[in-house]
């Protein structure tokens, strides 16, 4: 009966970055050099790769899938703040709200299993690379990539259908500038307790999972290496996994931050920096990352 006379939620309310008057001009002025500077260098990545034959390889056209995650991963957040910040345009509708957090988690949980994909790829590249081509083919690498984007779909179907089916009759005010987990099952009026354990179990696993083959294919390739002993072989290793491990560290450690810990570990100001860590820095970062260590990409960049 009191559920009843209580009022469905049909809109949210961001109160993230937007709560500090004096500053949001500035806040909005960065953020958009950000995201420009983010849809400037991902785009010129893809256009790199898909215009230049040298770089019609598995290794850049999984890096091409990361660029166009990147893009989507800033787009899907990054304008509704700035509108956020420059109009005070802070709402957005139920199903708006259940838009961007399918498409948020169906990103950032392909982007996981793609970086684990490319690390197996580097694997292969470093010790078989005398099998690489008949390993790593054209249809396998097609395969794992709609793999990767069809596990992140699904993945993200589920949490999306576990928050979104919640009872939502009282605050309306969400403490971030987009539609993430925390935050939305914060604003639940009914009991969250067993749907936060099956979202912490299953990005646990998939998480995990995803961790451990990467870890394990750093294993191989650092037993290679030291199997080998030859000149120049550090050098050479590096120049070929240096850019991917330094994407994984700094994303990885970002998600799992973010999802993979239990609601009473949330902090509102440690979340915030944390969600613009992975949603908008690493977008920003990972063509620099890539391009600062390639010389293949600096020459295809140079030409584009």
């Amino acid at each position: 009966m009191q559920r009843a006379n209580l009022s469905t939620v049909s809109e949210f309310v961001f109160v993230g970055l937007s709560d500090a008057p004096e500053i949001r001009l500035l806040l909005f002025v960065l953020f958009l050099l950000i995201y420009l500077a983010t849809m400037a260098g991902n785009t010129m990545l893809l256009a790199a790769i898909s215009t230049d034959p040298h770089l019609h390889s598995p290794m850049y056209f999984f890096l091409s899938n990361l660029s166009l995650l990147d893009l989507l991963c800033a787009t899907i957040t990054v304008p509704k703040m700035l509108g956020a910040l420059l109009l005070e345009h802070k709402e957005i509708s139920f199903s708006g709200c259940l838009l961007q957090h399918f498409s948020l988690i169906a990103v950032v949980g392909t982007e996981i299993f793609l970086l684990t994909v490319m690390a197996y790829d580097r694997y292969v590249a470093v010790c078989h690379p005398l099998r690489y081509p008949s390993i790593v083919s054209t249809k396998l690498c097609a395969q794992l990539a709609l793999g990767t984007w069809a596990v992140g779909l699904l993945n993200s179907l589920l949490h999306t259908s576990l928050v979104f089916t919640l009872s939502f009759c009282g605050p309306n005010m969400i403490q971030q500038y987009y539609c993430d987990i925390p935050p939305v099952l914060a604003l639940s009026c009914s009991s969250t307790r067993s749907r936060e354990l099956v979202i912490l179990v299953v990005a646990g696993v998939l998480g995990s999972s995803a961790c451990v083959v990467t870890v394990v294919s750093y294993i191989y390739i650092l037993l290679e290496i030291l199997s080998r002993n030859s000149p120049g072989i550090w050098h050479k290793a590096f120049s070929t996994c240096g850019s991917h491990l330094t994407v994984v560290c700094l994303f990885y450690g970002t998600t799992i931050c973010t999802y993979v810990r239990p609601s009473f570990t949330y902090s509102l100001q440690r979340d915030r920096v944390v969600a613009m860590l992975y949603g908008m820095l690493t977008p920003l970062l990972n063509p620099i990352i890539y391009s600062l260590r390639n010389k293949e990409v600096k020459c295809a960049l140079r030409r584009v």
